[in-house]
C-alpha cells in the first residue's frame, strides 16, 4: 500500500510536540552559531544578546533581524560566502546563487547534511503535492548556478520519481522528449508555460497532445490565482499544482499545497523555525488564523551558512493552523507578495502578485504577462501598468478593455491604474522568476 505521507512522524506532529522539538534544536543551532559565525558574534555583540539570553523559540525577539543587504555587504567584504559561513571550505560539497531579482544575488554554500536536509524537506512538499515514483518528470528550470535547478532535480528524485533533467531552451526538442519518454509531469515556473504553450501550437498540436496530467510550479506566483490555475488545467489537461514553495538563501523547497489545495502547508518543520511580524515596525505578531505579516526565518539544523531571523520579505495571510483535512498538522498560508516590491498608491499597500491575479480574471483577453512600471519616487498617485495582450488581439481593436482593466484593478485593490496594451510576445518570457516591477528612475540614477 503506497504511503500517504512522505514523513509521518513530522508532518502530523502535534504543535506542542513540534515546538518542544524546535526549541531542542534551536538551543544547539544557537551554541553553534555563537561558536562558529564570526558575523553573529560582532552582530550580537553589537546588539548586547548574550547566548544566555535565548532559551527558546519565544525569546527569538531579542535578537536582531537578520536583512538580505547586510548578507550582500558581507559577502563582498569577505568573499565568497561571507563571514557567516560556519563551516570549513572542505566541508562545502555545492554553491548555488539566488536569483537575484531583487538585487545582487548571494552566493549559497551546502554541506553533505544541509543537501540531505533540503532532499527531505523538498520531499515532503512534492508528495504532499501528488508526485510519485510512477510518475516520468521533465524538470524545465534553469540548471545554471540557480538552486531551481540541479538542487531542485535533487529534491524530485529524492520521491523515487524518474526526473528528465530538461532545463530551458530548445523547446522543439522538449517537445519530442515529452512525447518519446511518455512523460506524464512537468516541473517549471508558471510562466514558462506560456512559451512552452506557443511552441506547441506551433507544431500544429494541441496542448493536451503531449500527455502531461500532473504540473509542478513554483518560484513565482500565480498558481495559486483560480482563474490562472483554471486556465493552465483547461490548457494542458493536468492537474496543476502550487508545489515549490522557498528560497536558496534559506531551503530551496519548504511549502506546497496538498490534494486538498486550500493554501500552502509548511513544510520545513524541525528544519526552520518562522515567526510572523508586522512589515513595517517588526512588531511580532501572532501566528493565529486570518493573520497577515512577514514570515521570518531562523535555521534550526543548517551547517554552512546558518541565518538567525532572517527577513525575506514574504508577506503572508495565515489560512489556518489546525490540522487539514489531509491530516497533516503544519500551518497553512498564502503569498501575498513581496514586502519589498510592495507599492504604496494613495495610502493602498499594492502587490504586484495582486495585480496579476486580478489581471488572470481577464485571460481571454490578456496573455498573463504584466509589468508595473514606476518612473518616478514615492508618493504615487497611480501606477502604470503594462499589460500584454491575448493571442490575435491588437491594442487597436480592444474596444473597452483599458477601462475594464482600470475598474478592475480598482474594484479589487482600490488603487488607479493607467493600462498600456502591448501585442502577445512584447514582453519578455523567463524560466526563472517574472520580474514584475520595473523602476525606471532608479536606472536612470534619480
Amino acid at each position: 500500500m503506497e504511503r500517504f505521507y512522505w514523513n509521518e512522524d513530522m508532518e502530523t506532529m502535534q504543535p506542542a510536540v513540534l515546538r518542544q522539538l524546535e526549541n531542542e534544536y534551536l538551543r544547539t543551532q544557537l551554541d553553534y552559531v555563537w561558536e562558529c559565525s564570526a558575523f553573529y558574534q560582532t552582530k550580537f555583540a553589537e546588539a548586547g544578546v548574550k547566548r544566555a539570553d535565548i532559551r527558546d523559540l519565544a525569546d527569538l525577539p531579542l535578537l536582531p533581524f537578520t536583512e538580505k543587504d547586510e548578507c550582500r555587504r558581507n559577502q563582498h567584504e569577505y568573499p565568497p560566502f561571507g563571514s557567516y559561513l560556519a563551516t570549513s571550505q572542505e566541508q562545502v560539497i555545492r554553491a548555488h546563487k539566488t536569483s537575484g531579482t531583487t538585487g545582487r544575488a548571494l552566493y549559497v554554500a551546502l554541506t553533505h547534511r544541509d543537501r540531505n536536509l533540503m532532499n527531505e524537506c523538498a520531499a515532503r512538499s512534492y508528495w504532499a503535492s501528488g508526485l510519485r515514483p510512477s510518475d516520468t518528470v521533465v524538470h524545465c528550470l534553469n540548471y545554471r548556478l540557480w538552486i531551481g535547478g540541479y538542487s531542485d532535480h535533487e529534491n524530485l528524485e529524492e520521491t523515487g520519481a524518474t526526473i528528465v533533467p530538461f532545463g530551458v531552451g530548445q523547446t522543439a526538442l522538449l517537445i519530442q522528449t515529452i512525447r518519446e519518454l511518455h512523460v506524464n509531469a512537468i516541473s517549471a515556473t508558471p510562466s514558462y508555460m506560456l512559451p512552452l504553450m506557443e511552441a506547441v501550437l506551433a507544431q500544429g498540436l494541441n496542448p493536451r497532445d503531449l500527455g502531461l496530467n500532473k504540473g509542478f510550479f513554483g518560484a513565482e506566483p500565480g498558481i495559486s490565482e483560480p482563474g490562472v490555475r483554471a486556465r493552465m488545467e483547461e490548457t494542458w489537461g493536468l492537474r496543476a499544482m502550487d508545489a515549490n514553495f522557498g528560497m536558496a538563501d534559506i531551503l530551496s523547497i519548504m511549502g506546497s499545497e496538498c490534494e486538498q489545495r486550500q493554501g500552502l502547508h509548511f513544510h520545513a518543520q524541525g528544519a526552520v523555525a518562522v515567526e510572523l511580524i508586522e512589515p513595517e515596525t517588526g512588531t511580532p505578531l501572532a501566528l493565529t488564523e486570518g493573520a497577515e505579516g512577514e514570515l521570518v526565518y531562523t535555521h534550526l539544523l543548517k551547517e554552512a551558512q546558518p541565518l538567525v531571523r532572517y527577513r525575506a520579505r514574504d508577506v503572508v495571510r495565515i489560512l489556518g493552523t489546525g490540522p487539514c483535512a489531509c491530516g497533516r498538522t503544519s500551518f497553512r498560508f498564502r503569498i501575498l507578495g513581496r514586502s519589498d516590491d510592495m507599492l504604496q498608491v494613495r495610502g493602498v499597500n499594492v502587490f504586484p502578485t495582486g495585480v496579476g491575479n486580478t489581471l488572470a480574471h481577464l485571460s481571454d483577453q490578456l496573455s498573463g504577462e504584466f509589468q508595473i512600471i514606476v518612473d518616478h519616487p514615492p508618493p504615487h498617485q497611480y501606477l502604470r501598468v503594462r499589460v500584454e495582450l491575448a493571442q490575435k488581439l491588437i491594442p487597436d481593436t480592444v474596444g473597452d478593455l483599458p477601462q475594464q482593466i482600470i475598474q478592475a484593478l480598482r474594484e479589487q485593490l482600490s488603487f488607479r491604474v493607467e493600462p498600456e496594451l502591448v501585442p502577445y510576445g512584447t514582453l519578455p518570457r523567463t524560466e526563472q522568476k517574472a520580474r514584475r516591477v520595473i523602476k525606471t528612475y532608479e536606472q536612470a540614477g534619480s
